[in-house]
C-alpha cells in the first residue's frame, strides 16, 4: 500500500485581512485629525503616535496564537511592532535626549524584520543595487553628521539596507515564484526606508517640507505592509489519498 498526502494551500485573500486591519486605520486617522504638537511631547501624544502600531500587534494576534506559534516569520514581525513601539515612544522626547534609544529601538526592529524574512533567496543583484542605494544615502549624509551620529547612522544604514534588501530578494517576480505577502513585505520595506531617510536628512541636513506628514505616512504605510506580509500562505485543505 502506497500513501500519498497531497496539501492543497490557497494564499489568504488580501479582503479577508481587511476586517482585521480597520482599527489599525481608525488608529491612523485619529493621529493625523489630532496632529498634536510635537514641541509638546507628553505621554498622550506618544499613546496616540503608538496606537496604529499597537493595533497591528492586534491584528497579528487575531490569527490566534497557534499561527503565531507555527510561524516563526509572523513571532518575529509582531516582536519587531512591539520594538517599533518603544522607539516611536522615545522618538516623541527626542529633543530631550532620547533620539538615540528610538534609534536602537528601530535597529533592533530590523534585525527582527531581517531574520523574518530569511536569507532564501540570496537574489544578488538586489543585494547590490540595495548596497550602493545606502552607500550613497550614507555618503549624502555624512558631511552633515558629527561625534557619535558619524558611525551611528551608518551602522543603522547599514541594517535597514539588509532589511530591504531582504525583503526585496524575496519578490521573485521574473520566475512568478511571488505571493501578496512577499509583494507586501517588499513594499513595506521600501516604504520604511523612505520614511528614515526622510527623518535623517531633516534632522541632519534641511528641512524637508511637510517633512512629519510624508515621515508618519510612509511609516504607518510600512508597518501595515509588513505586518501583512506575516500572514503567510496557509494549508486549508489536507487529503489523504490510499491506492
Amino acid at each position: 500500500m502506497t500513501v500519498y498526502y497531497s496539501v492543497v494551500i490557497l494564499p489568504i485573500s488580501v479582503k479577508s485581512e481587511g476586517p482585521k486591519l480597520v482599527p489599525f486605520f481608525k488608529a491612523t486617522c485619529v493621529y493625523f485629525v489630532l496632529w498634536l504638537p510635537t514641541s509638546s511631547p507628553s505621554w498622550f501624544s506618544a499613546l496616540i503616535k503608538c496606537l496604529p502600531i499597537f493595533c497591528l500587534w492586534v491584528f497579528l494576534l487575531a490569527h490566534g496564537f497557534s499561527f503565531l506559534g507555527a510561524h516563526s516569520s509572523a513571532r518575529k514581525i509582531l516582536a519587531g511592532l512591539i520594538f517599533s513601539a518603544l522607539g516611536d515612544a522615545f522618538l516623541i522626547w527626542q529633543e530631550q535626549g532620547y533620539f538615540v534609544h528610538g534609534l536602537l529601538m528601530f535597529a533592533i526592529t530590523h534585525i527582527l524584520y531581517s531574520s523574518a524574512f530569511g536569507m532564501k533567496p540570496i537574489n544578488a543583484r538586489a543585494g547590490l543595487v540595495i548596497t550602493a542605494v545606502s552607500a550613497l544615502c550614507y555618503l549624502l549624509l555624512y558631511p552633515y553628521l558629527s561625534g557619535p551620529f558619524t558611525y551611528l547612522v551608518g551602522v543603522y544604514v547599514a541594517l535597514i539596507g539588509f532589511m530591504g534588501w531582504r525583503a526585496i530578494a524575496g519578490l521573485q517576480l521574473a520566475n512568478d515564484l511571488w505571493t501578496w505577502t512577499k509583494l507586501s513585505a517588499c513594499l513595506g520595506a521600501v516604504l520604511f526606508i523612505v520614511s528614515d531617510l526622510t527623518i535623517a536628512v531633516n534632522k541632519f541636513c534641511f528641512p524637508v517640507p511637510h517633512s512629519r506628514a510624508i515621515i508618519m505616512a510612509t511609516y504607518y504605510a510600512a508597518q501595515m505592509l509588513i505586518a501583512l506580509s506575516a500572514v503567510e500562505c496557509q494549508d486549508v485543505e489536507v487529503s489523504l489519498k490510499r491506492t
